[in-house]
């Protein structure tokens, strides 16, 4: 029996990658160097697959920063403005892109699906000139079979990297992306040529779209692709890909009636119903890879259960036919349990991380074959029963508080204008007021004391005075600066979800569980394996001590309940929901002490809120009820003074605006643009907006500095839909990923834009 894993993590047990690309960047090291950082990673990773007994093992799925990037430089098509002339795409052009440059700012990044990995979204239109630009699918499959290793060579679809692209600047929003499948196939078709060249007998193409809510016209083109690509795929066997959730009907008679494919991989773990798809009837002589190990969580695979399934799968599409496999890339996941010295014994025997995954899927190949290893298996079967019984996953007072929040809406008592009011009188805020998003830079020395703090090398006094020094800094510039409403800049916090679940309940914590959400950007999401509670105030300490050193207004800071949930790996045995009120509570618990310590401005960042949208449009209006929901929970019980903002992120945001007016915060800051402003176009289109925004006036992932004239053009646009009296003035992000040398410039300019459009605004009354 085969096993199959459809994409593996890039960045290395102990994030090597980043360190190698970071490096690149502030130029301290050679493109070689970095070269070879990637080469030994890929290696370790085909190696350690073909050890564990991997069939089906994925080559090109390695980045530099990012697969659909990867695919827009496979096709040339790279926007005008940086400046390519053609020949193989080069580090220099292809990170412009991703991060932007001196002269030019960078191309829009977006969530992937429901993850919080990003991608760089194509930028097209009708006079793109596509060309087979970058070789590295091929040259990765040749390296891998240098190396003795035969892999199956991994493409982004042509059809999903059309759906996922949006039309250039200038090019008519109706423009039919789709229209340009006839002149990206041809580049394709030059790849599969070159790959079979090389001695591929497997080619992979990753259409994740087809999970969407797709129209019949939509669902045409992946039918006409794959025709027009049969003649080309002739020879190969060909895998489509698919993840993320269930399929249609309509989908999926469209996905197993492609002309030239053998066979389908699903999601078997989020598309709970298309395996009665498969049972209702599956095409006779071709594969099916089903995605039963869970690729974006890190809970051990209930191996019997899993057993199970596949042997029904089995009885439907044949013993030779069914391929055991990830339900999506394990790029979503941790890399190796076995870097975690911390994580207890007990939790640690219920985890898996990606190495483990790989290690389940042959297992259950194994056992599939009738070579079941019994003691690997009897001890899945001890684990899975310790988890359910395991007195540390419930707390009775925790599932008490949360079902007592039935029956209300958790509102604030009055409305957001009267508020706004109030909140004007105690805080006499000028027009326009600026502020920023939280965090400040991580200096290499900053970042030196949190770690010499954990490990027990300064003592805590050390500790507290170097973060006072640090956070003295920031608000002394901030002054300078002339911000209006402040940040401490949240040197004590090394990540934002991490940073609370430290200090709840219910959490655990890796030492190497990074994962990648964009670039060289990785987080290490908690794991909440039970009820969440606050044992004690977590920020109320470093606000109020940030507030004691300025008269200005000092943001509390806190990471919301839906976001905490999406950016942690979450318990898998109740709802998400549950989890989501039980935080919610614990948060709630926070602001009021905060405002207790006289604390104004409390900041209840949502970043996360549109990531956990279902993929399905059927599925959105529970989600977005209990999502809102719990954020209300946080603050219904703060005063009308207090003023409660939000902050939200690189999502589509405008198809989920009511919701946003729903959460009822007094100011939203919201990512703007990095997406070429489309957030405003909603208001353009009539929506009206009574609380106060900010949409985000310039780029904090590229390292260029906006002038105060374009950061000025930004506010004007605003204003021409937007209310003068609810306008913030703030970047799109925190700032933690920055350097100082490019913050203070960029903050100047912003606030003196700021100021220009207030003189402007008041010498027009």
């Amino acid at each position: 029996m085969a096993s199959h894993i459809v994409g593996y993590p890039r960045m290395g047990p102990k994030r090597e990658l980043k360190f190698a690309l970071e490096s690149f960047w502030d130029k301290k090291s050679s493109a070689e160097d970095l070269q070879k950082v990637a080469a030994d990673l890929r290696s370790a990773i085909w190696k350690q697959m073909a050890d564990a007994g991997i069939k089906y093992i994925p080559s090109n799925t390695f980045s530099y920063y990012d697969q659909v990037l990867d695919a827009t430089s496979m096709l040339g098509a790279v926007p005008p403005r940086y400046g390519w002339n053609g020949g193989e795409i080069r580090f220099d052009t292809y990170f412009s892109m991703a991060r932007g440059n001196a002269s030019v700012p960078a191309m829009e990044m977006t969530k992937w699906f429901d993850t919080n990995y990003h991608f760089i979204v194509p930028e097209l239109g009708p006079d793109v000139n596509f060309s087979y630009a970058s070789h590295k699918a091929v040259d990765e499959y040749k390296e891998a079979k240098s190396l003795g290793v035969d892999t199956v060579p991994v493409l982004v679809g042509p059809v999903s990297y059309l759906l996922l692209s949006k039309p250039a600047k200038g090019v008519e929003k109706t423009f039919s992306l789709l229209s340009l499948l006839p002149k990206i196939l041809p580049i394709y078709k030059e790849v599969i040529s070159e790959l079979k060249a090389a001695g591929a007998s497997w080619i992979q193409f990753d259409e994740p779209t087809l999970v969407l809510d797709l129209d019949s016209h939509q669902l045409q083109a992946f039918t006409a692709a794959y025709a027009d690509l049969e003649s080309a795929l002739s020879g190969l066997n060909v895998l489509i890909e698919t993840y993320f959730a269930d399929l249609t009907t309509e989908a999926y008679k469209t996905l197993v009636g492609l002309k030239g494919v053998t066979a389908y991989g699903l999601d078997l773990v989020r598309g709970t119903q298309t395996i009665d798809l498969v049972k209702a009837g599956f095409p006779e002589g071709k594969y099916l890879f089903a995605g039963v190990v869970d690729g974006r969580n890190i809970w051990a695979n209930d191996l019997a259960s899993s057993l199970s399934t596949l042997q029904q799968l089995e009885a439907i599409v044949g013993k030779d036919k069914l391929v055991v496999s990830t339900s999506c890339s394990l790029l979503h996941t941790a890399v190796d349990l076995v870097n975690e010295t911390k994580l207890d014994d007990e939790i640690k025997s219920w985890l898996a991380f990606a190495a483990q995954k790989v290690v389940e899927v042959n297992a259950l190949a194994k056992a599939l074959a009738g070579q079941k290893d019994e003691a690997f298996f009897a001890a899945n079967a001890a684990a899975q029963a310790s988890r359910k019984s395991s007195p540390r996953v419930t707390n009775e007072a925790v599932q008490k508080a949360a079902a007592a929040l039935k029956g209300s809406d958790h509102r604030r008592a009055t409305n957001v204008s009267a508020r706004l009011d109030a909140q004007q009188k105690k805080l006499n805020l000028p027009v326009l007021p600026t502020t920023t998003i939280g965090s400040f830079p991580q200096t290499l020395e900053l970042r030196r004391v949190r770690r010499e703090f954990k490990a027990n090398k300064i003592s805590e006094d050390n500790y507290i005075k170097a973060i006072k020094e640090e956070i003295k800094k920031v608000v002394d510039l901030q002054e300078e600066l002339d911000i209006d409403v402040l940040v401490h800049g949240e040197p004590e916090r090394n990540d934002m979800v991490e940073y609370f679940g430290e200090q709840l309940s219910g959490f655990a914590f890796t030492v190497n569980g990074w994962v990648q959400s964009y670039g060289s950007r990785c987080v290490k999401p908690p794991i909440i394996y039970g009820d969440v509670s606050r044992p004690k105030p977590m920020t109320v300490f470093w606000s109020s001590t940030a507030q004691s050193m300025t008269q200005r207004p000092m943001k509390g800071m806190l990471t919301g309940p839906v976001t905490i949930l999406n950016w942690s790996f979450v318990r898998n045995d109740q709802p998400r929901f549950e989890t989501c009120y039980q935080i919610a509570l614990a948060i709630k618990d926070e602001v009021e002490d905060l405002e207790k310590a006289g604390i104004n401005v409390i900041q209840i960042d949502e970043a996360a809120l549109r990531e956990g949208l279902p993929l399905r449009k059927s599925e959105h209006a529970f989600y977005l009820k209990w999502a809102v929901h719990s954020f209300r929970i946080t603050n219904c019980g703060v005063q009308d003074t207090t003023q409660i903002h939000t902050h939200m992120c690189y999502s589509n945001f405008n198809d989920i605006i009511h919701s946003i007016i729903d959460m009822d915060a007094d100011v939203i800051t919201i990512e703007n643009s990095r997406s070429d402003e489309k957030l405003l176009s909603v208001f353009r289109e009539g929506v009206k907006y009574g609380a106060g925004i900010g949409p985000g006036v310039y780029d904090i992932h590229s390292p260029r500095i906006p002038s105060t004239e374009e950061i000025a053009d930004r506010i004007n646009k605003m204003l021409a839909v937007l209310e003068t009296n609810i306008l913030w003035v703030n970047p799109d992000c925190g700032l933690k990923t920055r350097k100082y040398a490019e913050v203070k410039p960029a903050l100047n300019n912003m606030v003196a834009a700021a100021k220009l459009l207030r003189t402007q605004l008041a010498s027009a009354k």
